[in-house]
């Protein structure tokens, strides 16, 4: 073989090797959310498999029962995939050290990474590239196997507030529910302790789902439940108590509105969704008026105290609204969320955009 080309295959085969540690370390390792461009093509491939299906889904709980699939589907492929990419690079690697035929360097390549054993390398370098495959195939399986414990640990700590809401907003989530059973109970004014739990909750959905972002897709054990959904619930209550419930004013409501329009743009720009950074208060959102006063209808009927100005409360809850509106329904419909109120009923298919690089945003 002449010397140009083995360099060639040793580089090349080098760097399909490089390309899946840098995959794995960036997806799994580093404590922060890095769109890595490999672990991205695997998932829309996976995704674009999985819409054709959906396709044929003549029901929500058809879709729900494919989707459920998904997340875990595409994270076992993705080792699957890296395992494939050493297995090739280190074909290249040996053909470039002298093994004479690929079939050859197939059987070597795979017996090191496997740790099988049944063929022997030659030669110092193919020893040495031996050794180095066998510690790579095995620290990839047990990279996913170690931090498996740790997407579920942050699933399982999601699902539980989102359960937990059901009992305040109703299944499916709705801020008129929500604000009517807090009425009821004497603690319309007294929900501070509600918007302090769920600002931490944000914060924590922001952290994990953007350093572990395969948890947006991981779905509810519930079909009818959904991280989203919820999210869009208790935003729009802390809007309302904000805009146009008459109680005293709490900074907490705001300040978990502001908590969790971060946390969604975060994800929102790690899956590249389209937003405003800096909307103004009278940009239009996908509430429209009569929906807010049907809500309103709904609130005093129930004996909820309302402001007596119901425009300026309308202007005021737009202005919160628009800070979230957007980059909730994309990601309701990203997730194919369940139908609730003001979210994923009004939100349409979110087209995964081609791999570019990242613009950062200001917020």
């Amino acid at each position: 073989m002449d010397a140009v080309v083995e360099v060639a295959w040793f580089v090349g085969g080098a760097l399909l090797v490089l390309i899946a540690l840098d995959s794995a370390v960036r997806t799994f390792i580093l404590p922060r959310g890095a769109a890595v461009p490999y672990t991205r093509l695997v998932f829309v491939a996976v995704r674009r498999v999985f819409d054709l299906r959906l396709r044929f889904a003549k029901s929500y709980e058809a879709r729900d029962r494919v989707m459920a699939l998904y997340a875990p589907l595409s994270l076992l492929i993705l080792p699957l995939t890296w395992l494939v990419l050493v297995l090739v690079g280190f074909m290249g690697m040996y053909r470039a050290l002298g093994v004479p035929t690929w079939r050859q360097a197939f059987a070597e390549s795979g017996s090191s990474m496997l740790t099988l054993g049944f063929v022997g390398p030659s030669d110092l370098p193919t020893t040495s590239l031996a050794f180095i495959e066998a510690a790579m195939g095995l620290g990839l399986l047990a990279l996913l196997i170690a931090y498996l414990p740790t997407i579920y640990t942050a699933f399982s700590r999601r699902e539980a507030s989102v359960a937990a809401l059901a009992t305040r907003a109703g299944t499916p989530p709705s801020a008129v529910d929500l604000l009517i059973r807090a009425h009821r109970i004497g603690r319309l004014d007294q929900l501070d302790e509600l918007w302090i739990d769920w600002q931490r909750w944000f914060a924590e959905l922001e952290e994990t789902h953007t350093s572990l972002a395969v948890l947006v897709f991981f779905r509810s054990p519930r079909s009818d439940r959904s991280w989203v959904t919820a999210s869009g619930a208790v935003l729009d209550s802390a809007a309302f108590v904000n805009s146009t419930i008459d109680v005293p004013w709490t900074p907490q409501a705001g300040l978990c509105v502001r908590a969790g329009y971060i946390a969604l743009r975060e994800i929102g720009d790690f899956f590249d969704v389209p937003y405003d950074p800096d909307p103004a208060p009278t940009d239009p959102i996908s509430i429209a008026r009569d929906e807010f006063d049907e809500a309103c209808n709904t609130l005093e009927g129930a004996g909820v105290p309302l402001k007596a100005d119901r425009d300026q409360a309308w202007r005021d809850f737009a202005g919160w609204r628009v800070n979230y509106d957007a980059v909730l329904v994309a990601l309701a419909a990203l997730t194919v969320a369940p139908y609730a109120p003001w979210s994923s009923d009004r939100s349409v298919r979110f087209r995964v955009r081609p791999l570019r690089r990242r613009r950062s945003r200001s917020r």
